[in-house]
């Protein structure tokens, strides 16, 4: 697959990231230029997890962005689609559980997170809809939901020149250090046919979350969405104080 669209097959993104799964965090840091750590950090901040709670880290790779959740003492599932990423991501954090995971049907029960994320992965789902429904199932009342995921900048000169970028120099950048170049070809224009921040909020809204806000960080090449799941409401004749 090399050529980004909205009907992205799931067998064909996983052997993708398992070809790009050795170097993966490697080609991320210098494609960024280091931009990437700042990002995960404003991620794990608006998820806000506390010692003792549950989070599901989705598209979490090799676990460098489910890390700072498990040293913080937070129990923290790391779920991917693809076994290469999660074989690397086993063998350099023992510590953590990996779980082999489609997005658009979670192997998990109902309520069972108090914060659910994901980071640069909600793009590669073939139906980005029914994962946000999905995350909204096993997430518990109440609880968060975090997306980081690239998106539109802000300033119109400034966004021509990130495109430009995008084409012209990720394929080079990426076949000096990554070991599958091809597959960033992919994700570059997977980041151009992406819809902006306004339409990923509506996407919140519509599939059930509430709450909907977000942020842009380094001017709108990324977005941090942030939304809430229902608290339940009383049954009916229920008595409310």
């Amino acid at each position: 697959m090399n050529r980004a669209s909205l009907e992205k097959h799931p067998d064909d993104v996983a052997r993708m990231f398992d070809d790009v799964a050795p170097r993966y965090d490697l080609v991320n840091d210098v494609l960024s230029a280091g931009q990437v750590r700042y990002w995960r950090r404003i991620v794990v901040d608006a998820v806000g997890a506390r010692r003792g709670q549950r989070v599901l880290d989705l598209a979490a790779g090799t676990g460098t962005s489910s890390e700072p959740y498990a040293d913080a003492g937070v129990d923290v599932v790391a779920a991917d689609f693809s076994p290469g990423m999660l074989e690397v991501g086993r063998r350099r954090r023992p510590d953590i559980t990996f779980v082999q995971a489609d997005a658009m049907a979670l192997p998990f029960g109902d309520d069972e997170f108090d914060a659910t994320t994901i980071s640069y992965g909600l793009r590669n789902i073939n139906d980005p809809k029914q994962a946000l429904r999905e995350m909204l199932r096993v997430t518990k009342p109440g609880g968060t939901l975090v997306i980081a995921e690239f998106s539109r900048p802000t300033f119109a000169p400034f966004r021509t020149l990130y495109t430009e970028y995008l084409m012209r120099a990720i394929p080079p950048i990426a076949r000096a250090v990554s070991s599958n170049p091809d597959s960033y070809v992919y994700l570059a224009e997977s980041i151009r046919a992406w819809p902006d921040q306004e339409e990923l909020a509506a996407w919140l809204t519509a599939t059930g979350w509430s709450d909907v806000r977000y942020r842009n960080l380094t001017g709108g090449i990324v977005a941090v969405h942030r939304a809430t799941k229902p608290a339940v409401e009383p049954a009916a004749g229920t008595a409310t104080s």
